[in-house]
């Protein structure tokens, strides 16, 4: 036998000092840091030009509300009857109405009215309808079983139908067009709800609070809701837009807000008569409710492919 072969000059693992070889160290590259899906759904969001415009509309109406007192040339209650029907003009940009009222005061304090009665609205039906649906959901059982056949009533009729009887039988009053649409608009939030919590209701974080004695209030507020709230605010988000139609619908009719207050669908139903006199009296407003609706519209879209976890961040 021959003498024993030198291992290479460099080879891994060999000490050429003379000292006994140490362990290999095995260098693996970082990983990068993962983001949370708020974090990438705000990436998505922004890159979404739609999206960004819509939320600039709403920010803009928001402002707008705000700034009512400073923007308005003239209190949208101010009857001035020797100026009817003046055309649009540098004193009233939107002109006046039958009353001589300024309809660009009136259209800027009708976001107050309309863009308020809309959040007041949906936040309430989110608030009850996610509780209602997620702990019916989590129950399962009868409870789940009744609520859900309230729900299948209740979706029998056109929402919009709903409501209109339901303020043809309380009165026309602000707190009940309010009340109104939100039990309209309920049995959808109960139904998405149910959908979104039983996608999660066996996952194991979920069984091991249950395992552990977490009440249900616990459970539905703190553990089930948080992960099941995505779909909630892009349909909460698009369904202020339905709210603002609807709202301008009922006042339409004449059984929603009643006047002589500045909202957009009382507004269209006194210049309905006067179309051709005075058309600006209706495309304002008209503009109002429009603008308004597809700038929730496109927004929701885009909350709705922000917040999808599928898409690249």
């Amino acid at each position: 036998m021959g003498p024993p072969r030198t291992p290479p000059a460099g080879a891994a693992g060999i000490d050429r000092s003379g000292d006994p070889p140490g362990p290999l160290a095995v260098s693996s590259p970082t990983a990068p840091p993962r983001r949370g899906l708020w974090k990438n759904a705000g990436r998505r969001l922004v890159r979404n030009r739609l999206a960004v415009l819509g939320l600039g509309l709403v920010c803009a109406e928001i402002l707008g509300a705000v700034l009512a007192p400073v923007i308005a040339v003239a209190s949208p209650l101010a009857l001035n009857l020797s100026n009817q029907y003046a055309p649009p003009s540098v004193v009233h940009p939107f002109g006046t109405d039958e009353f001589g009222r300024d309809v660009l005061s009136r259209t800027l304090y009708g976001i107050r009215y309309d863009l308020g009665i809309a959040v007041t609205t949906v936040a309430m039906t989110t608030a009850a309808g996610s509780l209602i649906g997620a702990s019916s959901a989590y129950l399962g059982g009868a409870a789940d079983a009744t609520v859900m056949r309230i729900v299948d009533v209740l979706l029998a009729f056109p929402a919009f139908l709903l409501g209109l009887a339901l303020v043809a039988f309380l009165g026309p009053s602000l707190s009940h067009v309010i009340l109104v649409l939100a039990v309209a608009q309920l049995p959808r939030y109960l139904r998405l709800t149910r959908g979104a919590v039983l996608s999660v209701k066996h996952r194991e974080y979920i069984e091991a609070a249950r395992a552990v004695g977490v009440s249900l209030w616990t459970m539905t507020t703190r553990h089930i809701l948080p992960n099941a709230i995505a779909p909630l605010i892009v349909y909460a988000t698009l369904d202020l837009g339905t709210v603002i139609t609807a709202l301008a619908g009922l006042s339409f009719l004449g059984v929603g807000v009643q006047p002589p207050t500045p909202e957009w669908g009382l507004m269209l139903t006194n210049a309905r008569n006067n179309l051709v006199v005075a058309p600006w009296t209706a495309v304002f407003p008209g503009l109002a409710i429009s603008i308004t609706v597809v700038a929730f519209n496109t927004l929701g879209d885009g909350l709705r492919d922000a917040l999808d976890p599928r898409l690249e961040p």
